[in-house]
């Protein structure tokens, strides 16, 4: 089934049927009589398959994004995600920037495009990669000083995806640190670089009125802050 082509509606409802279906007699299972190397087998398998579920999300979210107008949605995407899906907001445009990054584009041509982080996507497809070791990826590329070149980002994407495979979310982390900490030794970033990473987000008011606040200020922000608390 090619891209404009014709859609088989009928063969998509079908396979998400069987879908369901397969999971529904899973839950039904009893696994008492397994030993304990057979219950960690199935464990794995259960969380492989977990990790597969975003890459079938991605292209729907995406092609929503690129096709959907806030008209036929109700109104912003996330928005439109979380209260159709029960989610919240937060976690809605999260799926939506994962999507974006790991999930399949195409250019104004229509051409296909690799995923933003193509092996990242590609472990996650297999099973291999899961949200935690994805959050350790993204936000390593988020804190990627833009002087970086193309060519050093993408083998430190192919890298950082062949760790998570191997390693927990924790540990992929502390090497990812040590990668970073490579590539840019000095720590140099630029006033853009930071600019890139500004963000302040105020939480909802508790009943006594208080209020959490979450973000990334700038060195001379810090500063001054210091400088007042200080006092």
């Amino acid at each position: 089934m090619g891209w404009r082509g014709i859609v088989d509606r009928r063969a998509m409802v079908a396979k998400f049927d069987a879908l369901q279906t397969a999971l529904d007699e899973v839950i039904e299972l009893e696994f008492e009589a397994l030993t304990t190397p057979e219950r960690l087998r199935l464990l794995e398998r259960l969380e492989r398959i977990r990790r597969c579920l975003p890459a079938a999300e991605h292209p729907l979210v995406n092609q929503l994004a690129e096709q959907s107008s806030e008209q036929e949605l109700g109104g912003r995407l996330s928005h439109a995600l979380a209260d159709r899906l029960r989610i919240s907001r937060a976690d809605a445009a999260r799926r939506i920037r994962e999507a974006a990054e790991l999930g399949p584009r195409r250019a104004l041509n229509g051409e296909p495009l690799a995923p933003v982080l193509p092996a990242t996507a590609a472990g996650q497809r297999r099973g291999q990669i899961g949200a935690g070791q994805v959050a350790v990826i993204r936000r390593f590329f988020g804190q990627l000083p833009d002087w970086v070149d193309v060519a050093t980002q993408d083998c430190a994407e192919a890298h950082l995806a062949k760790l998570a495979a191997q390693y927990r979310p924790d540990q992929l982390g502390t090497l990812a640190d040590k990668l970073a900490d490579c590539l840019n030794p000095d720590g140099n970033y630029t006033d853009e670089d930071r600019a890139r990473r500004r963000s302040l987000t105020l939480g909802n008011q508790d009943p006594d009125g208080m209020s959490p606040i979450r973000g990334w200020v700038t060195p001379e922000l810090r500063a001054g802050l210091e400088a007042v608390l200080a006092r």
